[in-house]
């Protein structure tokens, strides 16, 4: 009894780090973006060395993970809240460093304007940070359904990803000097920077689902990586 009561609060720490990582990288794409939009240099510095923070967290989890797995024992059931946060704070990390990429993007634009290039960037910016936010949620609260609403989520970036796309082509079919043409690209990464954020967000949703059902979806079809909770 005192192992099991033991094991569940070092699962709750383990919540409590995935919280606190998931808000670190919610903000890191907050001010990625709002370092872009008013051409704020101080604070794109701030989100690029901030990535370190996320990187520490990231082991600091991993540390966590891999001692309970050792020394712990686990169950089946257990053994997938595990597994399925070390791969969750793989994907969170790269969202924070996809974060910082858009960031330092920002120093290139500190003295444009960007005309109407990034008016659904901010969209893309709102939709992609509440998917994480939900991602994240949905683990703690272990709440399948809300992990696969926040999937479906992943088609409205999308759709905005291919808007900014059109926008931007339309805008270089009428530039005939060609002056718009590395703003543009620099636009479209960022887009394409928020769309892998939201990526990253529904790979965080299908290990909700893992954990919860024991059945994973990454690939093709479907696999069953261990026995649902209904057999642990």
């Amino acid at each position: 009894m005192a192992i099991r009561l033991h094991f569940e609060k070092q699962l709750e720490l383990l919540h409590m780090d995935l919280v606190k990582m998931g808000s670190m990288v919610e903000q890191s794409i907050e001010d990625g973006i709002g370092a872009l939009m008013r051409r704020d240099t101080q604070l794109a510095q701030r989100v690029i060395e901030g990535d370190k923070q996320v990187d520490d967290m990231e082991q600091q989890i991993e540390n966590t993970c891999l001692r309970l797995l050792m020394r712990e024992q686990p169950v089946a059931g257990d053994f997938r809240i595990v597994f399925a946060a070390l791969k969750m704070i793989t994907d969170m990390e790269r969202i924070a460093d996809q974060a910082a990429d858009i960031a330092a993007l920002s120093f290139r634009f500190e003295r444009q304007t960007f005309g109407d290039m990034v008016y659904h960037i901010p969209a893309m910016e709102r939709v992609a940070k509440d998917m994480v936010s939900a991602a994240i949620r949905s683990f703690v609260g272990r709440n399948l359904e809300l992990a696969l609403e926040t999937m479906e989520r992943d088609d409205e970036v999308d759709d905005l990803f291919d808007v900014v796309k059109n926008d931007l082509i339309e805008l270089l079919r009428e530039d005939d000097g060609g002056k718009s043409a590395d703003q543009a690209i620099d636009v479209l990464m960022i887009a394409k920077y928020l769309e892998r954020i939201a990526d990253h967000a529904v790979n965080i949703c299908e290990w909700v689902e893992y954990y919860i059902t024991g059945v994973h979806r990454g690939g093709e079809g479907k696999e069953d990586l261990l026995p649902s909770s209904r057999e642990a």
